[in-house]
């Protein structure tokens, strides 16, 4: 028997803020999973898709995550400088991996080559917010990176960190890098990592 699929529609959106961020209230006619259907409201932030890059140098075996100040950990009491990959938004019809090349200039001064796409974007979080963010993987050469860069417009001050590969996978697996989108390529890059070796060895 095939799974039933409730159905949900939005009725209504109003504008409640919009700055750099964009907050919407939406009203929505929900179908429950038992037929039953109800209204309701929920606030959504949207502030459009996102691109996030873990650049790699095979050479050297070592991958480039930058260092900068994230206001979300520090409003939760948190320390806020954090190891995160390279990452930004998403251009209107801009192609993602055109996204990730401009990104990586951007925020570590690299090159980035023969970038794929490893997720064609994941919710940040579905219940709060629309933005979703896509994970790419390319080469860099790692001999060329250091110093800080990011959009003097913008107020960034992005450091470029460069780590060992297992040391990057040993912080993920270890719980010391608290960024999802971090995580998430993480992970993969270890599976990756594994199975290069396997098959050149």
């Amino acid at each position: 028997m095939p799974k039933r699929r409730p159905e949900a529609a939005i009725t209504a959106v109003t504008p409640l803020y919009s700055g750099f961020l964009k907050v919407n209230r939406y009203e929505l006619d929900i179908e429950k999973h038992d037929g039953s259907r109800y209204t309701r409201t929920w606030e959504l932030m949207e502030r459009g898709d996102a691109v996030a890059v873990l650049g790699y140098d095979p050479a050297r075996d070592e991958v480039v995550l930058v260092n900068e100040i994230r206001p979300g950990a520090l409003a939760a009491g948190e320390y806020p400088y954090l190891d995160n990959l390279v990452a930004g938004g998403v251009g209107e019809h801009e192609p993602v991996l055109e996204a990730a090349v401009r990104e990586t200039k951007e925020e570590t001064g690299l090159d980035l080559r023969d970038p794929v796409v490893v997720h064609p974007g994941a919710y940040v979080s579905s219940g709060g917010t629309t933005e979703r963010v896509a994970i790419v993987f390319g080469l860099v050469d790692t001999r060329e990176a250091g110093g800080v860069h990011g959009s003097p417009h913008e107020s960034e001050d992005i450091l470029t960190v460069v780590l060992p590969a297992q040391e990057f996978v040993d912080r993920v697996r270890q719980g010391e890098l608290n960024d999802m989108k971090t995580l998430l390529a993480g992970y993969w890059f270890a599976e990756y990592r594994e199975r290069k070796r396997s098959a050149e060895g």
